[in-house]
């Protein structure tokens, strides 16, 4: 790896953690499903891509494990603190979005 790669990967992580930082930290009160209406991905998805990034590294992670590190606790403590119950209106416009 090159000194750029280094300083690539370097600013990358440090770009991750600002995002994990302002969707668990700044703004919990968006929800998954909001995420994955606008965005296409949500909190779950990043831990999803954690637990991929470390299965290409050599690492065993499952889901709930990879879920952990991401929110910084069990999962279904976050859920029980920040997550409602998805509106039929949510519903409707993440199915929506799903047909493209």
């Amino acid at each position: 790896m090159t000194d750029a790669d280094a300083t690539q990967q370097r600013i990358e992580a440090a770009v991750f953690r600002r995002l994990r930082r302002h969707l668990l930290e700044a703004r919990p009160d968006v929800q998954n499903i909001d995420l994955m209406i606008h965005a296409g991905f949500c909190r779950n998805c990043l831990a999803d891509w954690y637990r991929e990034a470390a299965a290409e590294l050599g690492l065993e992670m499952d889901r709930e494990a990879a879920r952990e590190a991401f929110y910084g606790m069990p999962f279904a403590d976050w859920k029980a603190r920040h997550q409602r119950e998805a509106t039929p209106e949510q519903l409707a416009a993440f199915e929506r979005s799903r047909r493209g």
